[in-house]
């Protein structure tokens, strides 16, 4: 006759063995996504804004007024 053994059988061992290998694929799958997606912004220079095209920008969408414009436009030059 066969022996119950702990451990044996059909009970949570295996679904905790999958859900472990799936976690362990996903990890991978997101590891080397954040990998391409760290190196592609390497890869392709990407030209800084200089001050008072940034200023320009802002005063164009209405953050800022004409007054608030023509003194930081100063201050930078």
């Amino acid at each position: 006759m066969h022996e119950w053994m702990p451990g044996m059988g059909w009970g949570f061992g295996p679904l905790f063995m999958i859900v472990f290998w799936i976690l362990v694929v996903l990890g991978i799958f997101f590891l080397g996504k954040e990998l391409m997606s760290r190196a592609s912004e390497g890869a392709t220079p990407q030209e800084s804004e200089s001050a008072l095209e940034i200023l320009k920008k802002r005063y164009a969408r209405g953050e800022i007024n004409k007054e608030e414009f023509e003194e930081k436009r100063k201050d930078l030059e």
